[in-house]
């Protein structure tokens, strides 16, 4: 039961994850996630589709992570590569969320609620514990490697996924450097609310099976 708690956490997160990004590539004129910047100058150079890139270029941080370290390579990850790709697609062809309205004040709050339901999914999915995403593994295996902090790693990583973005002509603007600093905070705060609240869960449910197994014995 408790992984299917789990596991239940963990797709209701990668929903909102999804859905976030998917608001902010509809804002996309004033600047997104500097791996979201890649993923659509990819698309708008070769074609298919965002969520396509987005599964595509997970893969590719899977194989080199497994390469560097395959302790962060679960089963999820594999998941979060697919599902993220997918439901973006999908929230796209839907068609529901909101549009760029051509007023720069309207356009910057929906752009924020976007980074901020990402922030809360993904503080969401990662608190279930099923295998962090292909990004946070492929940059967690390259700091274990070369004895490098994370945030340094991170930091690193995304303004070279930016720079190649930028040279694609991605969409880069105001947001995409102020992006950190509005999800980071929210990731941080919903993942340790959450994690809160699963492993409540995990203990309860080991509670109830012990005392049921010292009434049956």
């Amino acid at each position: 039961m408790v992984h299917v708690f789990r596991w239940f956490v963990y797709f209701i997160g990668i929903m909102i994850f999804s859905l976030g990004i998917t608001v902010t590539i509809n804002m996309q004129h004033l600047g997104i996630h500097p791996w979201d910047v890649l993923n659509v100058a990819m698309f708008d150079i070769a074609g298919l589709t965002i969520g396509s890139w987005q599964i595509m270029i997970s893969f590719v941080l899977i194989v080199i992570s497994w390469i560097l370290d395959k302790s962060y390579i679960k089963i999820g990850t594999f998941l979060n590569a697919v599902l993220v790709g997918a439901f973006v697609d999908s929230y796209m062809w839907l068609d529901f969320l909101p549009k760029a309205t051509g007023q720069w004040w309207a356009d910057s709050l929906i752009i924020t609620a976007g980074i901020v339901i990402m922030g809360f999914g993904g503080g969401i999915y990662n608190a279930a514990g099923v295998g962090s995403g292909p990004r946070d593994g492929f940059m967690l295996s390259i700091s274990d490697k070369t004895g490098a902090s994370i945030g340094k790693v991170r930091m690193i990583t995304e303004s070279a996924v930016l720079v190649i973005g930028l040279v694609l002509a991605g969409p880069v603007f105001v947001f995409t450097f102020i992006f950190t600093f509005i999800q980071s905070p929210l990731f941080q705060f919903s993942y340790h609310q959450m994690s809160r609240v699963v492993d409540a869960f995990s203990v309860a449910r080991m509670n109830k099976q012990y005392t049921k197994s010292n009434s049956i014995g």
